[in-house]
């Protein structure tokens, strides 16, 4: 397909202009950042900053002009550490937030033009190619082959295949990374699912750093205490000698004396000191103050793909007739030929250049044990193709065989989609679950596979018009990073509690979490969560360390549940969509691949028109964004 190929002229030039000053730009809430003078500001007003600046005016007052320089001196530190730290960080926090809004083709009176991702309006027919971050909601109208990283909003790093069936939509700031296609704008800024996250990030209040916090309850209990002993020492010396200027002199003095002016100055320079080793470390401290709650942590959120595992897949398991065939050490001699046809069909149902980490360990292996046979088929052409979708967690592909006439259909997904595709009777759909649960409950993740014939055009609506055979399991193995068991050990033995919150499989997040050396206790389900009361989620979190099945937008609640409960938590993330959870944690931790600094600082703009950082959160509070990004 060409993506000039359309008779539709778009919008005209005044009709965009219309609706763009009705809707606003296309643009995030609140993505202005804070400047230099907010930072500033926000200092300013800091209790403990307002300690030092009342110190020191005292001190001019009675005429002890070092001590007030002294002071004054400790304030202009505080001010030029805070402005220099979260400044340096904000900047590069924008030149990444400037990314989400990246620029466009569009067609407008007939004519394609490249304009920038503020300027697109509702209606608008945008042009999509390899490599281009969608800069807007939108409904796909023609596609060829087209497949879309999402990861920027679920934390997902496999791709998703998209068709024009009028249920794939697109979504405000993922990439292109295969294929090409059409596209009609549906949402702009705010009313963009992003847009709805930076919403939701406004109802969010901030945490106050626990240290903070003590260290205020601390200076209000002196600062009274100060008053009443002033007040004393006044009324003493006034009412027994009568001289009561000297006696007020003698109370300023005492009160002075009890000022823990120190406070401040400790407090923001160490914690500025912190956050220029952690930068040495490609860790952007956003909030200074995150730096004094890290040592507070109680319970650490963290999630299981990618951040306890190394999110590269192998084969491990093949399971085809009743049997099943371990590959947990790599196999120089043949593979069986029952497992051939498994093996055949996979590949089948995969994209022939794959971009999945798990359809590349189906190519691989395939050209392992394959290459040499005739379950390889290069010179097969695809006509056509079922996307994964919400309601059916499989996709299919269609090919023109050998035979005239006559069309493969290869399908995989999970394993509960591919039975209900095959429609196995009561029997056997019980003999795949506990193969597949077998194959979960050693931490690897399973796949089904099905086969079916079809004579041709015209294709079905779905695939469950097609009569699908079944043939078999996959197992794919995530090896666990190998540092982690000592990390949780450390965490452990420092009175952090590591909860891990997943999507996966329990029995899968089980296994996971018994190699890592989680405490497992029970598994608290999304669906599950959902029939709980807040205070029966705060009851269910103190004794559990793994969330399966979860939700997105479970995550921000699950924080909040763990926070009325009196803990510290600090909170990993690597999407937009875990930004709510970020913030609302006491440090949040925005986790992503490391880029030079000089790049963030000095060439933002040549990035608009190549990628994002596919797990960057750069709306997120929170303390630590660690590292930024992760651009090519």
């Amino acid at each position: 397909m060409s993506l000039q190929a359309t008779d539709d002229p778009g919008l005209s030039a005044a009709e965009a202009a219309r609706r763009l000053a009705q809707d606003g730009p296309n643009a995030l809430p609140g993505d202005g950042g804070r400047s230099w003078l907010h930072i500033l500001r926000e200092t300013v007003r800091d209790p403990m900053f307002a300690l030092l600046l009342a110190a020191a005016g005292l001190y001019l007052l009675l005429g002890e002009l070092q001590e007030s320089l002294s002071l004054g001196l400790m304030v202009c530190v505080v001010i030029g550490l805070t402005l220099y730290q979260e400044g340096k960080t904000e900047r590069a926090i924008q030149a990444l937030r400037d990314l989400s809004s990246p620029r466009a083709r569009v067609i407008r009176d007939g004519q394609a033009l490249t304009v920038a991702g503020r300027e697109l309006v509702r209606g608008d027919l945008i042009l999509l190619a390899e490599g281009d971050r969608i800069a807007a909601d939108a409904e796909l109208l023609s596609a060829g082959e087209l497949q879309v990283d999402e990861s920027l909003l679920t934390g997902e790093s496999l791709p998703v295949s998209k068709s024009a069936d009028g249920v794939s939509a697109l979504h405000a700031g993922t990439l292109v990374v295969q294929g090409q296609g059409l596209a009609r704008v549906s949402a702009t800024g705010p009313r963009s699912q992003m847009g709805q996250i930076g919403r939701a990030l406004q109802t969010v209040r901030a945490e106050e750093s626990p240290l903070r916090r003590q260290t205020r309850n601390l200076v209000h209990r002196l600062a009274w205490l100060g008053l009443l002993l002033c007040l004393t020492l006044v009324l003493l010396q006034g009412l027994l000698r009568g001289d009561w200027l000297q006696a007020l002199l003698a109370g300023i003095a005492l009160a002075i004396a009890m000022m823990p002016e120190e406070f401040t100055v400790v407090l923001t320079v160490l914690p500025a000191l912190g956050a220029w080793r952690l930068s040495r470390e490609q860790v952007l401290t956003r909030r200074i103050a995150a730096i004094e709650t890290l040592g507070a942590t109680s319970v650490l959120c963290v999630d299981k793909t990618g951040t306890l595992t190394q999110n590269r897949m192998r084969v491990a398991s093949l399971y085809a007739g009743d049997a099943e065939l371990a590959l947990d050490v790599p196999s120089h001699g043949e593979l069986p030929e029952d497992f051939h046809a498994l093996l055949e069909y996979a590949i089948l149902a995969s994209r022939t250049d794959p971009y999945d980490p798990m359809e590349q360990a189906f190519h691989a292996l395939g050209q392992q044990f394959l290459a040499q046979t005739e379950h390889l088929h290069r010179d097969w052409a695809l006509v056509q193709e079922y996307a994964l979708t919400p309601e059916l967690r499989a996709m299919a592909h269609v090919w023109r065989g050998d035979a005239p006439g006559e069309h493969v259909v290869a399908a995989k997904g999970s394993p509960e989609a591919i039975v209900d595709l095959c429609q196995l009777d009561p029997k056997r759909q019980a003999t795949v679950a506990a193969a597949a649960d077998a194959m979960a409950a050693r931490g690897l993740r399973v796949l089904g596979v099905a086969r079916a014939r079809h004579p041709g055009p015209p294709w079905p609506a779905g695939e469950h018009d097609f009569d699908f055979a079944f043939v078999g399991l996959l197992g794919l193995a995530d090896p666990l990073r190998e540092e982690i068991p000592q990390a949780v050990r450390e965490c452990r033995e420092a009175g952090i509690r590591v909860v891990m919150i997943t999507g996966d499989y329990p029995v899968t997040a089980r296994a996971i979490a018994r190699q890592a050396g989680l405490t497992e206790g029970t598994v608290l389900l999304g669906d599950e969560m959902e029939r709980l009361s807040d205070v029966e989620l705060q009851q269910r979190l103190q004794t559990t360390s793994i969330c399966a099945r979860i939700a997105p937008t479970q995550k921000l609640r699950i924080v909040q549940a763990l926070q009325a409960g009196g803990a510290v938590v600090a909170m990993t993330g690597d999407g937009v969509n875990d930004a709510p959870a970020l913030k609302a944690a006491h440090v949040g931790v925005a986790m992503g691949g490391a880029v030079p600094m000089w790049r963030v600082r000095r060439q933002p703009s040549c990035w608009s028109t190549t990628t994002l950082p596919p797990s960057c959160a750069p709306c997120a509070r929170g303390g630590v964004s660690s590292p930024i990004c992760a651009s090519p």
